[in-house]
């Protein structure tokens, strides 16, 4: 049988997708890019923002008109979108199957019920944020499925942590994921041991607040609790991996200052910070219930640059929360200045209902607004981009290889009959360079011929 499966949302969801889908293939399913082919259809969701979301519902409109021709297709909505909605997923009887983020290791034994039954199937957590401290089921799968087919060869995503305990003001995360839960010190070692004997040659470690990772560890050495500093260290001692990034950190004092010395320490830990400030008003990231001031988190930034002089830094801003005033954007606007990020991600808030803002606080700036401060600080950090990533001029980077670019680029070196490949440093720039496709998964190195904002641009050496 025959699976369509389409994700939406963070690199968590993506991750989750990636399971999935071993999980499928083991049991006999075949992947198809196709809907019209497809016997089942699976859509793993995000509910962070309602855009997100829209676009669900949107395709669940489609595949409505799809069903009325294929009357045995099964739809299935899995993820955070599922755990939010739940049953209210199977109203207009297009939905069949409804799995939350939790339960993603039910999907196969779901749709065999769904097919052989014609019943609806719905599993999402209760009540999230009283989950259990461990869910077994979930770590078999992530251990057993951790081996499915990479979209970038050479490369992985590792989770060492679920859910989240911040509750910022915005988010619907903790109630979709659940409470903080740190996967155990020896089960991750133990998985990115088996991707290193696959070929894997960079792992990124995911967390929604990577280093806020706290692990109990019983070995030879005795009892010790393992931080995200610590867990690099051990993950730096496995044969094979080369590169290993973590992402996204929560901007918090409490291990910050040995987290940098770990990257500074082991050659295998990548020079990039991802780390969101989402706001540089003070009275904003209060409103946010984040628990840092504009200044804090720029003395964080300085630290991590005297400690690892060529750190690369990326961040995430939302513009347009409620009551944030042109004097509080401009002063989120400083701060992008001060920072000089590589990059940031900018998004227009989105009232997200069961979150603290929905409840409490009116969503009363209105959208034209929010589009105009979004492309503002998108314009502001395009020129820092453009002076940063101008430095790498005839400079030579070492690059690990993804594969031929999706889309052509203009700006790319002469062909010289060899496609369009596409790459990244350890410190995450976009190299694009022509070359022979039997280097994806591999590293090369590349001198630096045109730079843009976000991309650079150059020859193998």
């Amino acid at each position: 049988m025959k699976v369509h499966l389409k994700t939406y949302g963070c690199q968590m969801a993506k991750l989750d997708t990636a399971l999935v889908t071993g999980a499928l293939k083991t049991k006999g399913y075949s992947l198809t890019e196709h809907i019209k082919e497809a016997d089942v259809v699976l859509l793993n969701t995000c509910s962070v923002r309602e855009h997100a979301e829209q676009k669900v519902l949107s395709h669940i409109g489609q595949l409505k008109h799809i069903k009325k021709q294929k009357p045995d297709l099964v739809v299935g909505i899995i993820g955070c979108m599922a755990q939010r909605l739940g049953d209210d997923l199977l109203e207009d009887g297009t939905v069949d199957i409804v799995a939350g983020p939790g339960q993603i290791p039910e999907i196969i034994e779901m749709i065999t019920k769904a097919i052989s039954e014609k019943s609806r199937q719905v599993s999402v957590a209760d009540n999230i944020r009283k989950a259990g401290p461990q869910n077994p089921a979930l770590e078999d799968f992530e251990s057993v499925y951790d081996t499915a087919d990479k979209d970038i060869p050479g490369q992985a995503f590792v989770r060492v942590m679920r859910g989240c305990d911040n509750f910022c003001t915005y988010c619907i995360v903790p109630y979709v994921r659940g409470p903080e839960i740190s996967r155990p010190v020896d089960k991750i070692t133990e998985q990115v041991k088996r991707l290193a004997d696959e070929g894997v040659k960079l792992v990124t470690l995911l967390g929604q607040a990577v280093n806020k990772y706290k692990s109990r560890y019983i070995g030879t050495a005795g009892d010790k609790t393992y931080s995200l500093a610590d867990l690099l260290y051990k993950v730096s001692e496995i044969d094979g991996i080369e590169w290993i990034r973590f992402v996204t950190s929560y901007p918090q004092k409490d291990g910050f200052i040995e987290l940098m010395q770990a990257m500074a320490d082991l050659p295998k830990v990548c020079n990039y910070l991802h780390m969101p400030a989402q706001s540089g008003s003070d009275r904003i990231l209060k409103a946010m219930n984040r628990h840092y001031t504009a200044a804090e988190y720029l003395e964080m930034l300085d630290a991590a640059r005297q400690i690892v002089p060529d750190i690369t830094i990326a961040g995430d801003f939302i513009v347009g929360f409620p009551d944030e005033s042109d004097k509080y954007f401009e002063q989120t606007v400083e701060l992008v200045k001060k920072a000089r990020y590589k990059n940031c991600f900018v998004f227009k808030y989105s009232n997200r209902p069961g979150t603290t803002a929905d409840n409490r606080l009116q969503d009363n700036i209105p959208l034209e607004v929010k589009k105009q401060r979004n492309y503002r600080l998108l314009e502001v950090q395009e020129k820092i981009s453009e002076e940063l990533s101008a430095e790498f001029l005839d400079k030579e980077v070492a690059v690990l290889v993804e594969g031929p670019s999706k889309k052509p680029h203009l700006n790319a070196a002469e062909s010289q009959g060899r496609p369009q490949l596409v790459g990244r440093t350890a410190d995450d720039w976009i190299v694009v360079f022509n070359g022979d496709e039997s280097l994806a998964g591999q590293f090369a190195k590349i001198k630096i011929t045109k730079t843009s904002p976000l991309t650079l641009f150059g020859n193998q050496i």
